[in-house]
């Protein structure tokens, strides 16, 4: 069975950082693309951040670029969201997704429906 669990989240005040965490289980970690994405209250979900394991390939949306950086450490099959001078804009709930192919196209990469699996949330507040 495959699970993805977050974790990470937090109360952070803006400028602040925090390390979102994805571990994977159930399936062979060495062809996936894992994307986190963000819903904030009354909006819809959007990509934040993708990574293919086919050559480490790394994408971000426009709204973080500079700010976020992921990772992961196939060892312990876990990806990682490095967010740093976070913005109250960030705030909202963070899902890891996991597409068991590391061959999404650049715009398949955020696309909700692309995703086979997904975590179930861990929440990022920041405040002004």
């Amino acid at each position: 069975e495959v699970q993805l669990v977050e974790s990470g989240g937090g109360l952070v005040q803006a400028g602040g950082s925090l390390r979102l965490s994805c571990a994977a289980s159930g399936f062979t970690f060495d062809d996936y693309t894992i994307g986190w994405f963000r819903q904030a209250p009354g909006k819809e979900r959007e990509g934040v951040s993708c990574i293919s394991s086919s050559d480490n390939s790394t994408y971000y949306a426009d709204s973080v670029k500079g700010r976020v950086t992921i990772s992961s450490d196939n060892a312990k099959n876990t990806v990682y969201l490095q967010m740093n001078s976070l913005k109250p804009e960030d705030t909202a709930v963070y899902y890891c997704a996991a597409a068991l192919t590391a061959h999404l196209s650049y715009s398949s990469n955020w696309r909700v429906d692309e995703y086979d699996y997904w975590g179930q949330g861990t929440q990022v507040t920041v405040s002004s």
